[in-house]
Order: structure tokens, then sequence, then C-alpha cells
């Protein structure tokens, strides 16, 4: 019977050839292999190691290579699992290095002959809810902002990830850590889930983004309802207990959400033993009283914001000025810290429209000067740079920052949470974080210069989801791509490079 319109049939064959559709998922094997990633696990996570079954390595690397691959939730652990040449590389892989004792007791978790190589979606599940502190769910009030402590085994994810970012830096060594800290909404169904303050249902995870690696340095997963400030000081202090050697000067930027003064305070006066001072610039935000220190300085002076285009400055229709304010907060004390405070106005060219007399109302701050209409925003700062210099560095963190929360959630398994249990997601949502950052590592230290602003849909098409014919010879596996196929010479030379890596010293 004909299929279609067009002279061709979908058929399954049982030849004795083997493909894989994911060759270059391989890629990110070798890279996990210099990584020494099991030797991460085995130092971290602990959830599976002397019980039978999957092992902890074997689940996780299991959705790590889900989420690079493009499967965004459990159920397409399945992808994997019928990609025959895929599998048998995957199991012939777990076994490299494991002799005698080791071997046969890695085998011995099963009683009986195991037939898939990756977890079954049940076995994912099960796992997962390793993660989940049922307990800490009783401590829940009504209307109340509420973090669930993490138990034993969810505790222990941001250190595997810091494992992983430690491994970067060694290669990659960055004095400076400029962390991003931020905020995103997950939008879920999930009927544990409790309301954001926008779009209904959510959760709404905290990000902390290492600018100079490029890599998300730490998270916590939270409830849609917690504030986006709610303890963001432990989070901070968190993210600097994380921090690899080799740093030695931090930098923080943020919205809003962070002006708090026991943060700037905390930045400014160097209560961080390892760090001292750090700097910072935090949005502001725009209260009555900071409008009126606006309009009784008759002194001040707004000057323009320039951007470059072609090479060149030109000139934006914003305009900024220093602002003498002291918030009530801080100013009952003498020996409080003093910070800069700059403003930022945009000139509103939206017109009344004629007839309507009615007020206008904007999702933005706004302040009439000089009878004119202005959108304002506001920095916070420690730093001694020219104030239009501070806004265009503290304004990079809304580019990439921001960026990578689309990433995760489009591009990795961020977006589609797998459980109604708390902990469940918080450990789904670590491991597409994990994911992500390998993804970042393969780009920044292998991939080639011209791959490290690709987002994954390009490495997919170009790189992951690519069929190749698999061979087994003399122990060893042979990937056979199509004639001049533009991606052979790209993975050939990244496994090239790989092999530097391993050959290079760290640090």
């Amino acid at each position: 019977m004909t299929q279609g319109l067009l002279p061709f049939k979908f058929l399954s064959t049982k030849e004795s050839k083997i493909f894989t559709g994911f060759s270059g998922l391989l890629l990110y094997m070798d890279l996990l292999q210099l990584m020494r990633f099991d030797r991460m696990i085995d130092r971290t996570i602990q959830v599976k190691k002397d019980s039978q079954g999957w092992s902890d390595e074997q689940v996780l690397l299991s959705l790590i290579l889900l989420n690079i691959s493009g499967g965004d939730c459990v159920d397409d652990i399945a992808k994997l699992e019928f990609d025959d040449g895929f599998c048998r590389i995957l199991q012939h892989v777990e076994l490299r290095g494991k002799f005698g004792r080791e071997r046969k007791k890695f085998l011995n978790r099963w009683r009986k002959k195991r037939e898939n190589a990756v977890p079954s979606p049940s076995s994912i599940f099960r796992y997962l809810a390793n993660f989940h502190y049922e307990s800490e769910e009783q401590k829940r009030e009504q209307g109340k902002a509420f973090i669930p402590a993490s138990n034993d085994h969810l505790s222990k994810l941001p250190d595997l990830n810091g494992e992983i970012v430690g491994f970067c830096q060694r290669h990659n060594l960055e004095s400076t850590a400029t962390l991003d800290i931020d905020a995103t909404l997950v939008k879920t169904s999930k009927s544990n889930a409790l309301c954001a303050y926008k779009d209904g249902r959510a959760y709404q995870p905290i990000n902390v983004w290492w600018a100079e690696q490029e890599l998300v340095h730490y998270t916590e997963f939270r409830d849609g309802n917690v504030p986006a400030g709610h303890k963001i000081l432990r989070i901070l202090r968190e993210s600097l207990l994380l921090l690899p050697d080799g740093v030695d000067e931090v930098y923080v930027r943020s919205d809003s959400a962070a002006y708090q003064h026991e943060l700037l305070r905390y930045c400014d006066l160097g209560k961080n033993d390892k760090y001292g001072r750090i700097r910072f610039a935090i949005g502001c935000d725009i209260t009555n009283a900071f409008r009126a220190s606006i309009a009784i300085d008759n002194d001040i002076q707004w000057n323009p914001i320039y951007k470059k285009l072609n090479g060149e400055s030109v000139e934006t229709s914003q305009e900024w000025a220093e602002v003498c304010f002291v918030p009530n907060a801080i100013g009952h004390s003498k020996k409080g810290p003093a910070y800069r405070y700059i403003a930022v106005r945009e000139l509103l060219e939206q017109q009344q429209l004629p007839g309507f007399d009615g007020q206008l109302t904007f999702p933005f701050p706004i302040m009439n000067m000089d009878n004119r209409s202005y959108k304002l925003t506001a920095i916070v700062t420690n730093l001694n740079w020219d104030s239009e210099e501070i806004i265009h560095w503290y304004r990079k963190r809304s580019g990439k920052s921001e960026e990578v929360h689309g990433i995760m959630k489009e591009d990795f398994a961020g977006g589609k949470l797998p459980s109604s249990d708390f902990g469940e997601n918080a450990a789904w949502w670590w491991i597409m974080i994990i994911a992500l950052n390998i993804n970042n590592i393969m780009k920044k230290l292998v991939l080639q210069k011209e791959w490290n602003k690709k987002r994954m849909k390009a490495l997919r098409f170009h790189i992951i989801n690519i069929p190749a014919l698999v061979k087994f010879r003399k122990n060893k596996f042979e990937i056979y791509l199509a004639e001049k196929h533009p991606s052979l010479d790209i993975m050939i030379n990244a496994r090239k490079r790989i092999m530097e890596l391993a050959c290079l010293p760290a640090g």
C-alpha cells in the first residue's frame, strides 16, 4: 500500500548492520572521560553507591546525554534506548577500566542479565524520588515563602556541579568571577506548584552565572511564590564557597531583587574572609524618596549615553546622572557605607491619544521632569569607574545571563518538569544545569571558536544528531559517517583537541 504522495516508504529492518543517529554524543562521552566524570560522581553523589540496579553514574550520564541530544522529558529516554549503535558503545564503554572483582561486582548489580543500555523511565522516576524530602513539605505555611531544605542526596548536586566548574577553571584559568544573579519562571501545570507573581502556576529557580567562564556556577530551585530576593544573601554566600581555586576577585551584578542593604553591606565591607571587598552594580528600587532626591537637586547634570555602532560612538535617547541619595535604612549612622547611585532616564515618546483624559500607566517607573515624562531606572554601586562605563558593564548581565534562561527551558529539559514532588523537580533542574555546563565546556575547550556562540539547534544539526554506521573490530568501535560528510572533520578535530587536553597539565 502506498504510504504517501512521494515514491518512498518507511520500513524496519533486521539486517545485522548497526547504526546510530547520535554519533556526536560520543564526543561528549569522550569529554566526560577526560573530566573523569565517574570519579566526580564517586566523590559527591552516593544515592546508589552500594545497592543493586542502575548506578549513579549510569542514571546521571543517561539524563545528561538525554538533555544534550534534545530530549525534554523522562519518556524521551526511549529514543536513546532504541538507538542500537549508541547503546552498544555505551555498554562497552561503561566496563572500560573495570577488571576482575570490580567488573564482577558491577555486573552483579543485576540479578538477571541486563538487556537495556540506559535506565527505563520507571527506573529514572524511582531514582529521582531519592532527592525528595517529604518531611520538609509538612513545614509549609499558607501564604508564606518557603524553601524546603535539601536532603543528603539533593545537597550533593551543587558539589558535583562545582567539580565540573572546577575542571573548566583548571583548563581555562580566570582570576576574576563576575557573578550575575537572576531568577527565572518555569511555567507548569503541576497541581502542587504555586502561583507566581505572573503567568499562573510556576517554579522560580534563582541562578548564578559566572560571566567569564560562561557557566551556571550555582542554582537553587524554588516555588513560584518565593520572591527572587528572598534570602539572596545566602545564595551569594553559598556561591562564593563553591568558587574554585584561582579566583582572586569577585564582582556581583543583579537586578533590583538584590537591592538589600544587608547584601550591599556584606559586599562593600569585605565580610567574606576569602575574597574581601566585593564590587557590585545592582538595580535600585525607584522609591518616592529616590524621586525626591532627583527633584530637589538643582545641580543635577544629565549626560547622554553613547553606544558603539560600526566602530563609532553614537548618542542614544538615554541620559545618566549621579544622584545624591542616602536611603533611610543606612542614613542613621555616620559610619555607614556610602554608595554611588546612578539614575538613567529615557524620554517617553508615546503621545496621549485624542479624547483620552485618563492617566497613562506603564509597567516600569516613570518620572515627570521639565514637563516631560521619562522612564526611570537606577543602579547602586561601589565601583569607582566612570558612570557610563558602569552602566554598559551592568547591562551585560541582561544579555547573556538572561539568554541562558531561555536556553535552559527551550534548548535543554528545564522547561518540562517531571513530577509534582518538589525534590524530584529540583534534582531534574540541577541535572539540566550540569548538562548545560558540560555543553558549554565542550564549546569553550574543545570546539573551534566559531561554535562558542552557537545554540543547541546548530550543535544538534551539525554535530550531535548525525547518523553513522557502527562496526566493532579488535575490541574497539569504528564510526563511519557518509563519505565527504562535513561533520567528519569537526568530530575528528574535536577528538584531537580532547587528546591534547588530556596531555596538557591542568591549571
